[in-house]
């Protein structure tokens, strides 16, 4: 029983934090990726508005 014991703590100790660091590296990325996007839609706004594009 003892060894079953220690066996799960260790499994604990092991993914205690695993869950955390895939939240925050998630997080990072789509951070990163929608600034990425939002500066790509602005640069085609102002290249559409500089060309003279009718907006109708």
């Amino acid at each position: 029983m003892n060894t079953i014991l220690l066996i799960k703590e260790i499994y604990k100790e092991g993914f205690k934090n695993l869950g955390n660091i895939i939240i925050k590296k998630y997080f990072k990325a789509f951070a990163w990726f929608s600034f990425i996007m939002f500066f790509i839609v602005l640069y085609a706004f102002i290249y559409r508005l500089s060309t003279g594009f009718a907006f109708d």
